[in-house]
């Protein structure tokens, strides 16, 4: 049965085998094929050569290059090289979040940095752990793709949506029940609806912060968890710090390479 995700994956696979011609890149095996772009000396076809310099030139951001590519079992003669990376993926969402905050001067556009709320001149922290405290000892080191001020940004393109977990595993974090209604979560199952974002949510109190989800306006599924989670928050001044956005809602307010890239590689035109 067709997805938002798979529809959308096919979409991004079309698209990108596209334009691999004339790119260093490799093709998974599967009925919808991921291309899995290399590094060409300063430059990488998974990325503008502008985001991409910026990304090599400052070592916390390039570290977050190195993220081992989980599907390479995928690729044909995947011994004849090692070292394929996650965003090296055409459908990284990791890759287009990049691609667009590491942009030059992208934090600085007024009308971005008013949509999310922040203050113009940030500079992003990716991969950033917030550690949230657990009901006993010791706390969880969850992982946020991006850190912009105060603001915690959990990104998503293709990914499948947000799974459930058992009951345990979101019942150890020391202010799960304080923040949410668990009754609100439960699935017929017994299962606590939407894990991801309850844990990034958690983050966000824990860091007096805000926290948001950048996805797809075609990911419809993404966007019923996200409320379906924001309903079972009890505080309604703690909701207000909680958003929903997602990249066409960006594009406006982006340089015209930038909008045309993403047009190009991903479909995403502005609203």
């Amino acid at each position: 049965m067709s997805t938002p995700a798979s529809s959308l994956r096919r979409e991004l696979s079309a698209r990108n085998i596209g334009r691999a011609s004339g790119l260093q890149h490799e093709l998974s095996y599967g009925e919808v094929p991921c291309v899995v772009y290399r590094e060409e000396g300063r430059s990488h076809g998974n990325f503008l050569d502008a985001s991409y310099r910026a990304i090599c030139a400052r070592p916390d951001w390039r570290r977050r290059l190195e993220k081992s590519y989980t599907g390479a079992q995928w690729i044909p003669r995947r011994w004849d090289r090692v070292g394929r990376r996650e965003l090296d993926c055409a459908s990284s969402s990791d890759a287009l979040l990049m691609n667009i905050f590491c942009y030059r001067r992208v934090l600085q556009r007024a009308g971005l940095c008013s949509l999310l709320g922040i203050e113009a001149g940030l500079v992003p922290e990716f991969g950033f752990k917030p550690l949230a405290p657990l009901q006993k000892r010791g706390v969880d080191r969850t992982e946020i793709d991006m850190k912009l001020g105060e603001l915690l940004v959990e990104a998503k393109l293709t990914e499948s949506g947000f799974r459930p977990a058992a009951p345990h595993l979101v019942s150890r974090y020391r202010d799960f029940e304080e923040v949410f209604d668990v009754a609100e979560l439960l699935t017929e199952e017994g299962l606590i609806f939407g894990y991801q974002l309850v844990r990034g949510i958690l983050a966000a109190y824990n860091t007096g912060g805000s926290f948001a989800l950048l996805s797809d306006q075609r990911r419809g599924d993404l966007t019923e968890s996200w409320f379906r989670v924001m309903q079972s928050v009890r505080s309604y001044s703690f909701r207000s710090r909680l958003k929903l956005f997602t990249w066409q809602e960006v594009t406006p307010h982006l340089p015209q390479r930038v909008k045309a890239f993403l047009k190009e590689k991903y479909g995403i035109l502005p609203n």
